[in-house]
């Protein structure tokens, strides 16, 4: 079996633990889950990385997900390196050998001091080269003046991958010794931690539930530059890029990229398919539904309604691809993936009024005068010196506190004279002031993923450096009508021939909704002309919305053509008004089939359907939000049903409309909301409570 449910990419580094954070050239991962994204993480350091990657692998193996995780280091040497080092070509034997004589910590390690003792197995200068350190090294070169160690200069991968680099080199742009010499003790120990639950690929079948293959970010140039021009860190692109475009190919595809055979050398995966991993990096969609998705329990008949929506919540996810926006694109979109703050906020520590500014410490106990420095700190045009002890110096609202100023006086609380101010005393430390990251810290998760993002969230994303966020393109909702009896409203129509209002209901639902409506027109009761929109619908949009025809009768073609695909689950909903619900999947596009009458149509589609689409938009599932409100109506309910009767709250209680029939569409129009009576008895007198759930909640 070659799917893989996870995949993760890590960009590797061998250097210091120095220098701001985030940074470029520092280790990256990216993953993609269940055809999903997430956003790139980035680690300080090679040892943060082994505990993290070990997190992975246990959290991945305990959900019960297969999981590759790629590394951008090579997994062996050009032949003869293993037997020259160790006596064995097994390429095993180099990375136990390594991990018993590399030492590493987050202030460096002794990688150069390594690569000279094993230069000295070999004969001749060589085969690694560049000295990074200040002091000299005797059998490592700080040029590359090689000659006679007899080993390749590059396995049979390097040569074929154009821009690869050799594994000798141990500084410099294109130090993948480095890397080599760092990674691989690491990967021994995460082999060793999992035995029998790890597999190395070329070097073991990657049949094992985890598997760690040599990948290179350079074979997706093309999709990495183009996301880099927007903006943002390179190696984050990278990783997360490759993680896509791996998750993204078919099985076949997959094992065609496996299927390598490099016993001592290993191999770079996807060498040689470079298009295709280019393609599938740009326009990766999240994996289909499963054909089952909506089978309910053997024996199950009439279905109540928290049993149809508990099989929804639990079986269906996102069906739209994520992509990366500008936050001038993202208002109303679904979040793909968690957002973390790029900066503080505020970056630094500044005057949250207009005053005085003065170390705290520098007061007495009694009334104070503080002689002024000149010039003063404002917003945009910070004070560039250092305010002495003991002085002041005039802040304007939202100006970085200068050098020596830690608290601030309100100007109405001051005189001000020539050269001085004068207040009273008991001003307390830090007053008026905003520490630096008080409100965000750089690195927090800001925004969580199913979010529908907001104003405020776009105003939040900028204020924390955020130029353009992981969102979803938006779900099409493809509607259809079906119905021999049904007009276009408008036109003529002959005896039993009514105009049909479901479309414009249920276009109007999905566009209010902040979906993109594909409208699929009429189709009269023919299975050749339904079969053919169904084909338009599945091909145009992410979800097709059909109303009629949902039943069992001789001119239900929707639910007949359903159950020929063998992919179609017929539910008896226990709800009023309604029942009748087909549900399937047609060309892997998921199909909704909804009663033909009007109201049970649009009772459907909020109960539902509108919670169902959410979770295919990659939104958090939520219910619509209940008010219990007095009811102003009497009504003796039946057992067996849910029912909802349209509703609308006036003077704080919930009246219904005069009629329950089902064809009363002036109801839908009239009403609100809806009331939600519960499946048993229920007698309800004017005064008791009731649930409400107004119209609003649904959007």
């Amino acid at each position: 079996m070659t799917r893989f449910d996870t995949i993760a990419i890590v960009d590797w580094s061998s250097g210091k633990d120095t220098g701001p954070t985030p940074r470029k050239d520092a280790i990256w991962l990216g993953v993609t889950r269940d055809g999903t994204d997430a956003e790139p993480q980035y680690i300080r350091n090679r040892m943060e990385a082994e505990v993290r990657l070990a997190a992975l692998i246990e959290q991945e193996r305990a959900a019960g997900r297969r999981l590759m995780i790629g590394f951008d280091f090579p997994f062996g040497f050009p032949d003869g390196f293993a037997k020259g080092l160790t006596g064995s070509t097994d390429p095993f034997a180099v990375w136990h050998w390594l991990e018993t004589h590399i030492e590493d910590s987050a202030q460096g390690n002794n990688r150069f001091e390594i690569a000279a003792r094993i230069n000295g197995c070999f004969p001749g200068i060589g085969p690694f080269w560049f000295n990074g350190l200040k002091q000299d090294i005797p059998g490592l070169p700080r040029r590359d003046t090689r000659e006679g160690h007899g080993v390749p200069e590059k396995r049979r991968c390097d040569i074929a991958a154009k821009g690869a680099f050799a594994c000798w080199q141990m500084g410099g742009a294109g130090a993948v010794g480095g890397q080599v010499l760092t990674g691989l003790p690491v990967l021994h120990r995460l082999r060793q931690s999992f035995a029998g639950q790890v597999a190395v690929w070329p070097f073991e079948p990657p049949a094992a539930p985890v598997v760690f293959a040599e990948i290179w970010p350079g074979l997706i140039n093309p999709a990495v530059k183009k996301a880099e021009a927007a903006g943002g860190i390179r190696d984050a692109h990278q990783v997360r890029l490759l993680a896509r475009a791996l998750s993204g190919l078919s099985e076949t595809e997959l094992a065609d990229m496996l299927d390598v055979s490099a016993p001592e050398e290993g191999w770079i995966m996807g060498l040689g398919h470079e298009p295709r991993l280019v393609e599938a990096a740009q326009t990766l969609r999240p994996p289909p539904l499963r054909n089952d998705c909506f089978a309910l329990p053997a024996g199950v008949d009439w279905t109540p309604v928290d049993t149809a929506l508990d099989f929804l919540r639990d079986r269906l996810h996102p069906v739209v691809a994520p992509a990366e926006l500008p936050l001038a694109d993202c208002l109303d979109r679904v979040l793909a993936a968690p957002v973390t703050a790029h900066r503080a906020n505020p970056p630094q520590p500044n005057t949250a009024v207009d005053g005085y500014g003065f170390a705290h410490a520098s007061l007495g106990e009694e009334d104070q005068v503080l002689p002024l420095v000149e010039g003063r700190a404002a917003a945009g045009a910070p004070y560039g010196g250092h305010v002495p002890k003991g002085c002041a110096i005039r802040v304007l609202t939202g100006a970085a506190l200068p050098e020596g100023v830690d608290t601030v006086i309100l100007q109405e609380d001051v005189t001000v004279g020539a050269d001085r101010i004068a207040f009273r005393a008991g001003v307390k430390p830090g007053a008026n002031t905003r520490r630096a990251g008080e409100d965000v810290m750089a690195g927090d998760t800001i925004l969580s993923p199913g979010r529908v993002l907001t104003p405020a969230d776009l105003a939040l994303a900028a204020a924390t450096g955020r130029a353009c966020l992981p969102v979803r393109h938006r779900l099409r909702v493809a509607v259809l009508s079906t119905g021999d009896e049904l007009r276009e409203a408008g036109q003529a129509t002959g005896e039993g021939q009514i105009f049909d209002a479901n479309r414009p209901l249920l276009l109007g639902l999905a566009r209010k909704f902040g979906y993109a409506p594909v409208d699929l027109g009429r189709v009269p009761d023919d299975r050749a002309a339904l079969r053919a929109l169904l084909d338009q619908g599945a091909a145009r949009a992410d979800v097709i919305l059909t109303s009629g025809g949902a039943s069992a009768g001789d001119e239900d073609h929707v639910s007949a053509l359903l159950n020929e695909t063998g992919a179609m689950a017929q539910w008896r909903i226990a709800v009023k008004p309604g029942r009748p619900l087909a549900l399937g999947l047609w060309n892997g596009t998921p199909v909704f089939g909804l009663p033909g009458n009007p109201v049970a149509a649009m009772v459907c589609t909020l109960i539902f359907a509108r919670p169902a689409m959410r979770l295919l938009a990659g939104e958090a599932w939520r219910a619509p939000h209940a008010l219990t409100v007095p009811a102003a109506f009497h009504k003796a309910k039946k057992p067996g049903r849910r029912e909802y009767l349209r509703a609308r709250l006036r003077d704080g209680r919930a009246e219904v409309f005069k009629s329950e029939g089902s064809g009363r569409i002036s109801g839908l129009s009239w009403a609100e909301g809806l009331v939600e009576l519960p499946d048993g008895a229920a007698t309800i007198a004017p005064g008791d409570p009731v649930t409400y759930l107004p119209f609003d909640s649904f959007y």
